[in-house]
């Protein structure tokens, strides 16, 4: 597991959760690229995607 892969799993959930409640288009894509830095994280550590839409909850 590396630290870069850890800290870019971190700064995406963080950005996935501030916006993943905004109804405004622009909150939703804030929440999406949240997601895929979050997921670019993960595979970096040798983890499965999330696969679920922001604003889900899983």
């Amino acid at each position: 597991m590396s630290i870069e892969g850890k800290a870019k799993e971190a700064a995406g959930y963080v950005k996935e959760e501030l916006n993943e409640h905004g109804k405004s288009p622009e909150s939703q894509k804030k929440a999406q690229e949240g997601r895929d830095l979050r997921n670019e994280g993960r595979i970096e550590d040798g983890k499965a995607p999330k696969g679920s839409q922001p604003g889900t909850g899983n």
